[in-house]
């Protein structure tokens, strides 16, 4: 069993930055790829981040230069910073990671219940 729990949401002003968490626990070998989504209300799920065990990162336009994510693999931790907030930033944010339980190529991807970012103008 693994589990992903995001913590750091909340409500914040226009321009005001918001730090996520996202800490993976359970039966873990290793995890591969780690990333952040969000879903706004009405609207799919958007993917924002992604970071591999190696630390190459991409990013969406939508977030690029306002966003940065990073992981703590000792920690099996990643985060998102978010910088210049915006209203239309607002949604629940969700973080996903790949995770081999053996020393494998297979994997199973996981998500976490997400935290909500609301952005007040």
């Amino acid at each position: 069993q693994v589990q992903l729990v995001e913590s750091g949401g909340g409500l914040v002003q226009a321009g005001e930055s918001l730090r996520l968490s996202c800490a993976a626990s359970g039966s873990i070998f290793y995890i591969s790829l780690m990333g952040w989504y969000r879903q706004a209300p009405g609207k799919q799920r958007e993917l924002l981040a992604r970071i591999t065990s190696g630390g190459t990162t991409t990013y969406v336009d939508s977030v690029k230069g306002r966003a940065t994510i990073s992981r703590d693999s000792a920690k099996n931790t990643v985060y998102l910073q978010m910088n210049d907030l915006k209203p239309e930033d607002t949604a629940v944010y969700i973080c996903a990671a790949n995770v081999h339980q053996a020393q494998s190529s297979y994997y199973a991807t996981y998500w976490g219940q997400g935290t909500q970012v609301t952005v007040s103008s």
